[in-house]
Protein backbone atom coordinates (compact mmCIF):
# COMPACT_ATOMS: atom_id res chain seq x y z
CA UNK A 1 0.00 0.00 0.00
CA UNK A 2 1.28 3.50 -0.82
CA UNK A 3 2.09 5.99 1.94
CA UNK A 4 -0.78 7.63 3.79
CA UNK A 5 -0.79 11.38 4.35
CA UNK A 6 -2.55 14.07 6.38
CA UNK A 7 -4.52 16.67 4.42
CA UNK A 8 -5.83 20.00 5.70
CA UNK A 9 -8.49 21.78 3.64
CA UNK A 10 -8.94 25.29 5.02
CA UNK A 11 -11.16 27.99 3.55
CA UNK A 12 -13.01 31.03 4.83
CA UNK A 13 -16.60 29.88 5.45
CA UNK A 14 -18.66 26.73 5.90
CA UNK A 15 -19.57 25.38 2.41
CA UNK A 16 -16.56 26.93 0.55
CA UNK A 17 -14.71 23.61 0.69
CA UNK A 18 -17.81 21.71 -0.44
CA UNK A 19 -18.13 23.88 -3.53
CA UNK A 20 -14.49 23.83 -4.60
CA UNK A 21 -12.64 20.68 -3.52
CA UNK A 22 -14.87 18.22 -1.66
CA UNK A 23 -14.67 15.75 -4.54
CA UNK A 24 -10.90 15.63 -4.31
CA UNK A 25 -11.17 15.20 -0.54
CA UNK A 26 -13.62 12.33 -1.02
CA UNK A 27 -11.15 10.56 -3.31
CA UNK A 28 -8.34 11.08 -0.81
CA UNK A 29 -10.47 9.80 2.04
CA UNK A 30 -11.38 6.69 0.04
CA UNK A 31 -7.66 6.02 -0.37
CA UNK A 32 -7.21 6.08 3.41
CA UNK A 33 -5.66 9.50 3.90
CA UNK A 34 -6.51 11.54 7.02
CA UNK A 35 -8.61 14.63 6.25
CA UNK A 36 -9.25 17.74 8.35
CA UNK A 37 -11.65 20.41 7.10
CA UNK A 38 -11.26 23.83 8.70
CA UNK A 39 -13.12 27.09 8.27
CA UNK A 40 -11.81 30.46 9.34
CA UNK A 41 -15.27 31.58 10.46
CA UNK A 42 -18.49 29.81 11.50
CA UNK A 43 -20.46 31.76 8.89
CA UNK A 44 -21.98 34.14 11.42
CA UNK A 45 -23.25 36.61 8.79
CA UNK A 46 -24.90 33.90 6.69
CA UNK A 47 -28.52 34.50 7.64
CA UNK A 48 -31.29 37.06 7.42
CA UNK A 49 -33.35 35.11 10.00
CA UNK A 50 -31.02 34.11 12.86
CA UNK A 51 -28.70 36.33 14.88
CA UNK A 52 -24.95 35.86 14.54
CA UNK A 53 -24.48 33.40 17.41
CA UNK A 54 -27.48 31.28 16.42
CA UNK A 55 -26.50 30.92 12.77
CA UNK A 56 -22.87 30.29 13.75
CA UNK A 57 -23.95 27.35 15.91
CA UNK A 58 -26.13 25.98 13.11
CA UNK A 59 -23.44 26.30 10.50
CA UNK A 60 -20.74 24.67 12.64
CA UNK A 61 -22.95 21.60 12.96
CA UNK A 62 -23.72 21.60 9.23
CA UNK A 63 -20.00 21.74 8.45
CA UNK A 64 -19.31 18.93 10.91
CA UNK A 65 -22.03 16.78 9.32
CA UNK A 66 -20.65 17.36 5.83
CA UNK A 67 -17.12 16.49 6.92
CA UNK A 68 -18.35 13.29 8.59
CA UNK A 69 -19.59 11.98 5.23
CA UNK A 70 -15.96 11.45 4.21
CA UNK A 71 -14.73 10.60 7.72
CA UNK A 72 -13.05 13.99 8.02
CA UNK A 73 -12.58 16.01 11.19
CA UNK A 74 -13.94 19.56 11.29
CA UNK A 75 -12.63 22.58 13.16
CA UNK A 76 -13.35 26.32 13.13
CA UNK A 77 -10.69 28.94 13.84
CA UNK A 78 -13.40 31.32 15.13
CA UNK A 79 -12.64 34.43 13.14
CA UNK A 80 -15.80 36.31 12.12
CA UNK A 81 -17.29 36.95 8.69
CA UNK A 82 -15.89 40.07 6.99
CA UNK A 83 -13.33 40.38 9.79
CA UNK A 84 -10.42 38.23 8.58
CA UNK A 85 -7.30 40.39 8.36
CA UNK A 86 -3.71 39.66 7.39
CA UNK A 87 -2.06 40.68 10.65
CA UNK A 88 0.31 39.13 13.16
CA UNK A 89 -2.27 37.85 15.65
CA UNK A 90 -4.25 36.21 12.86
CA UNK A 91 -1.14 34.62 11.33
CA UNK A 92 -0.20 33.12 14.69
CA UNK A 93 -3.69 31.66 15.07
CA UNK A 94 -3.57 30.05 11.62
CA UNK A 95 -0.03 28.82 12.26
CA UNK A 96 -1.22 27.07 15.40
CA UNK A 97 -4.08 25.43 13.49
CA UNK A 98 -1.61 24.10 10.92
CA UNK A 99 0.75 22.82 13.59
CA UNK A 100 -2.10 20.99 15.32
CA UNK A 101 -3.33 19.39 12.08
CA UNK A 102 0.27 18.51 11.05
CA UNK A 103 -0.60 18.27 7.35
CA UNK A 104 1.59 17.01 4.57
CA UNK A 105 -0.62 18.87 2.10
CA UNK A 106 -2.96 21.87 2.33
CA UNK A 107 -5.80 22.98 0.07
CA UNK A 108 -6.86 26.58 0.59
CA UNK A 109 -8.56 29.65 -0.85
CA UNK A 110 -7.24 31.36 -4.00
CA UNK A 111 -5.15 34.55 -3.74
CA UNK A 112 -7.67 36.52 -5.83
CA UNK A 113 -11.42 36.10 -5.41
CA UNK A 114 -14.65 38.07 -5.17
CA UNK A 115 -14.49 38.68 -1.41
CA UNK A 116 -11.75 39.78 0.98
CA UNK A 117 -12.40 36.92 3.43
CA UNK A 118 -11.22 34.45 0.77
CA UNK A 119 -8.18 36.49 -0.20
CA UNK A 120 -7.08 37.07 3.39
CA UNK A 121 -7.48 33.37 4.14
CA UNK A 122 -5.20 32.57 1.21
CA UNK A 123 -2.52 35.02 2.39
CA UNK A 124 -2.65 33.85 5.99
CA UNK A 125 -2.46 30.17 5.11
CA UNK A 126 0.39 30.71 2.64
CA UNK A 127 2.54 32.51 5.20
CA UNK A 128 1.49 30.24 8.08
CA UNK A 129 2.76 27.22 6.14
CA UNK A 130 6.22 28.77 6.30
CA UNK A 131 5.85 30.05 9.87
CA UNK A 132 4.71 26.63 11.09
CA UNK A 133 8.26 25.31 10.61
CA UNK A 134 9.95 28.12 12.56
CA UNK A 135 10.57 27.11 16.21
CA UNK A 136 10.95 30.72 17.34
CA UNK A 137 7.58 31.76 15.88
CA UNK A 138 5.51 31.38 19.04
CA UNK A 139 1.76 31.20 18.48
CA UNK A 140 0.72 32.27 22.01
CA UNK A 141 -2.12 29.75 21.88
CA UNK A 142 -3.26 27.40 24.62
CA UNK A 143 -1.03 24.29 24.81
CA UNK A 144 0.80 25.09 21.55
CA UNK A 145 1.72 22.31 19.16
CA UNK A 146 5.37 21.82 18.16
CA UNK A 147 6.68 23.22 14.87
CA UNK A 148 6.39 21.20 11.68
CA UNK A 149 9.45 19.47 10.31
CA UNK A 150 8.85 20.78 6.78
CA UNK A 151 6.62 23.13 4.81
CA UNK A 152 3.45 21.40 3.54
CA UNK A 153 2.59 21.16 -0.14
CA UNK A 154 0.20 24.04 -0.82
CA UNK A 155 -2.62 24.23 -3.39
CA UNK A 156 -5.18 26.92 -4.23
CA UNK A 157 -8.74 25.97 -5.17
CA UNK A 158 -10.80 27.85 -7.76
CA UNK A 159 -12.12 31.36 -7.14
CA UNK A 160 -15.85 31.78 -7.69
CA UNK A 161 -16.62 30.78 -11.30
CA UNK A 162 -12.88 30.64 -11.98
CA UNK A 163 -12.57 34.42 -12.29
CA UNK A 164 -10.72 37.21 -10.50
CA UNK A 165 -12.25 40.41 -9.13
CA UNK A 166 -12.33 41.98 -12.62
CA UNK A 167 -14.02 38.97 -14.21
CA UNK A 168 -10.90 37.62 -15.93
CA UNK A 169 -10.39 33.86 -16.10
CA UNK A 170 -7.81 32.54 -13.67
CA UNK A 171 -5.35 30.03 -15.11
CA UNK A 172 -5.12 26.63 -13.42
CA UNK A 173 -2.29 24.12 -13.26
CA UNK A 174 -4.25 20.88 -13.39
CA UNK A 175 -7.65 19.21 -13.01
CA UNK A 176 -8.90 16.31 -10.91
CA UNK A 177 -11.65 14.04 -12.24
CA UNK A 178 -14.24 13.79 -9.44
CA UNK A 179 -17.10 12.34 -11.51
CA UNK A 180 -17.21 9.08 -9.57
CA UNK A 181 -17.61 10.82 -6.19
CA UNK A 182 -19.71 13.77 -7.29
CA UNK A 183 -22.78 12.37 -5.51
CA UNK A 184 -20.82 12.48 -2.25
CA UNK A 185 -19.67 16.03 -2.96
CA UNK A 186 -23.28 17.06 -3.58
CA UNK A 187 -24.41 15.34 -0.37
CA UNK A 188 -21.74 17.21 1.59
CA UNK A 189 -22.97 20.54 0.26
CA UNK A 190 -26.59 19.58 0.96
CA UNK A 191 -25.66 19.30 4.66
CA UNK A 192 -25.46 23.10 4.67
CA UNK A 193 -29.24 23.32 4.80
CA UNK A 194 -29.39 26.81 6.30
CA UNK A 195 -27.70 28.23 3.21
CA UNK A 196 -29.64 26.04 0.80
CA UNK A 197 -32.97 27.09 2.34
CA UNK A 198 -31.99 30.75 2.22
CA UNK A 199 -31.32 30.57 -1.53
CA UNK A 200 -34.42 28.47 -2.14
CA UNK A 201 -36.45 31.32 -0.66
CA UNK A 202 -34.48 33.94 -2.56
CA UNK A 203 -34.48 32.26 -6.00
CA UNK A 204 -37.36 29.79 -5.90
CA UNK A 205 -35.08 27.03 -7.23
CA UNK A 206 -32.38 24.84 -5.75
CA UNK A 207 -29.64 27.16 -7.00
CA UNK A 208 -27.30 26.15 -4.18
CA UNK A 209 -26.75 22.62 -5.43
CA UNK A 210 -27.20 23.41 -9.11
CA UNK A 211 -24.44 26.02 -9.12
CA UNK A 212 -22.06 23.43 -7.67
CA UNK A 213 -22.97 21.00 -10.45
CA UNK A 214 -22.69 23.63 -13.20
CA UNK A 215 -19.20 24.71 -12.22
CA UNK A 216 -18.01 21.13 -11.86
CA UNK A 217 -19.33 20.48 -15.35
CA UNK A 218 -17.45 23.49 -16.73
CA UNK A 219 -14.19 22.17 -15.32
CA UNK A 220 -15.13 18.67 -16.47
CA UNK A 221 -15.64 19.74 -20.10
CA UNK A 222 -12.11 21.16 -20.09
CA UNK A 223 -10.68 17.66 -19.69
CA UNK A 224 -13.47 15.56 -21.20
CA UNK A 225 -15.10 14.21 -18.02
CA UNK A 226 -18.44 14.83 -16.30
CA UNK A 227 -17.24 16.60 -13.16
CA UNK A 228 -13.83 18.02 -12.27
CA UNK A 229 -12.10 20.34 -9.84
CA UNK A 230 -9.16 22.55 -10.76
CA UNK A 231 -6.15 23.66 -8.72
CA UNK A 232 -3.02 25.76 -8.74
CA UNK A 233 0.05 24.65 -6.83
CA UNK A 234 1.99 27.30 -4.95
CA UNK A 235 5.64 26.81 -5.83
CA UNK A 236 7.23 29.88 -4.32
CA UNK A 237 10.58 29.49 -2.60
CA UNK A 238 10.98 27.33 -0.46
CA UNK A 239 7.65 25.50 -0.81
CA UNK A 240 7.62 21.93 -2.22
CA UNK A 241 7.40 21.81 -6.02
CA UNK A 242 6.57 18.23 -6.91
CA UNK A 243 2.86 17.51 -7.30
CA UNK A 244 2.09 15.33 -4.30
CA UNK A 245 -1.67 15.75 -4.75
CA UNK A 246 -1.75 14.14 -8.18
CA UNK A 247 0.65 11.46 -6.97
CA UNK A 248 -1.73 10.61 -4.13
CA UNK A 249 -4.74 10.53 -6.45
CA UNK A 250 -3.04 8.51 -9.18
CA UNK A 251 -4.20 10.99 -11.83
CA UNK A 252 -2.23 12.89 -14.47
CA UNK A 253 -3.90 16.31 -14.16
CA UNK A 254 -6.19 15.68 -17.12
CA UNK A 255 -8.47 13.26 -15.35
CA UNK A 256 -6.64 10.15 -16.56
CA UNK A 257 -4.80 7.50 -14.56
CA UNK A 258 -1.17 8.39 -14.06
CA UNK A 259 1.19 6.32 -16.18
Amino acid sequence: MSALYRILAIHAHPDDIEFQCAGTLALLSEAGHQITIATMTPGDCGSAVHDAEAIAAIRREEARAGAALINAAYTCLEFRDLAIFNDDESRRRVTEAIRRARPDLILTAPPVDYIADHEMTSLLVRDACFAATCPNYVTRQWEPAPPLASIPHLYFVDPLEGRDREGNRVAVDFHVDVSRVFATKREMLACHASQRDWLLRQHGIDEYLESQSRWGSVRGVEIGVEQAEAFRQYCGHPYPHHNLLLEMLGQDGRGRPAS
